[in-house]
């Protein structure tokens, strides 16, 4: 469906002065379109694995039935390594994303480089000998090291935090994350460009809370609803409202979207500030205890007896 976008000074638009919130809103949309953003690794290194492999195919059609196999057998572990690659750097860029995560289960970028040695290896036994395929072998391992390096083979930011409380935050944050996925998903179906950035900012300050709950997390039972219950409610509400406003346009409904995104985003950030606050009012009881235990033995400063 063709779709019309507009500005404020576009034609047919109304100059009439904005209300507070519609300012709001485009102002949150504009920010938060490519806030906290950063550019993703798998892109044009890991799309062209994909494409690498395919001059084996039209070779492998004017080589014998040994050699036909051989590059078919070829073609198809390299193509399994490149989606291997892929995975792998996904999932890299995700750990990196999060202050407290757990390392993947499985090393694909690993795997894929073992992958990648074997197939180069494969291509290379339907010459004459075993030194060209293992020289093949060696420099296709060791290459693709060296261009996406290893998995993260540790857990991080769980030091001092006790691994059952890591893991239940570990589970919460994973699937907030999957539940803004598919939020985002499902808005793209609306080809609304406005509430797509108002989704996208909205996803940026539920994971400030997702972070701030990694930082901490005793702030778990207080962010749990939030993560959990308003995130699968708003989840489903953008998927029934991208399927009605695909079809209908509705003016109606759109507004009352965006005016649930702004309830969404300010209930969110004021939480988040709340936990915030919260930390800092521990962390002053904790400084005030230990110097009332110094002034009883007689170790405060002047100041503080002061």
């Amino acid at each position: 469906m063709a779709q019309r976008f507009g500005g404020e000074h576009s034609p047919g638009q109304n100059s009439g002065p904005k209300s507070a919130n519609s300012t709001k809103t485009s102002g949150n949309a504009s920010a938060g379109g490519w806030s906290g953003r950063k550019r993703a690794r798998a892109g044009g290194r890991v799309n062209a694995l994909f494409v690498a492999p395919f001059p084996l195919l039209p070779l492998a059609f004017f080589k014998d039935p040994v050699g036909l196999g051989l590059n078919l057998t070829a073609f198809g572990i390299l193509m399994l390594a490149a989606w291997l690659t892929r995975e792998g750097v996904i999932a890299h860029e995700a750990y990196d994303a999060r202050k407290v995560a757990r390392r993947p289960a499985i090393p694909r970028k690993l795997f894929a480089a073992a992958l990648t040695g074997l197939g180069l290896a494969v291509a290379g036994l339907v010459g004459d000998g075993f030194l060209a395929p293992a020289i093949f072998a060696v420099l296709g391992a060791g290459l693709h090291l060296m261009s996406f390096g290893p998995d993260p083979l540790s857990d991080k930011g769980a030091e001092g935090v006790d691994k059952f409380q890591a893991d239940r935050v570990a589970r919460v944050v994973d699937e907030a994350e999957k539940h803004l996925g598919e939020m985002n998903a499902a808005i793209l179906r609306a080809k609304d460009r406005e509430i797509t950035d108002r989704v996208a900012s909205f996803t940026t300050t539920a994971r400030e809370m997702c972070r701030t709950v990694e930082e901490d997390p005793r702030d778990l039972s207080a962010a749990r609803k939030y993560l959990g219950v308003y995130l699968l409610g708003a989840r489903d509400a953008t998927v029934k409202f991208a399927d009605l406003y695909a079809r209908s346009r509705d003016a109606g409904a759109r507004t009352d979207y965006l005016a649930l995104l702004d309830d969404l985003e300010q209930g969110f950030t004021l939480r988040r500030e709340k936990l915030l606050i919260d930390n800092r009012s521990d962390l002053d009881v904790e400084i005030d205890v230990l110097r009332d235990r110094l002034a009883r033995e007689g170790l405060a400063s002047k100041s503080q007896q002061e």
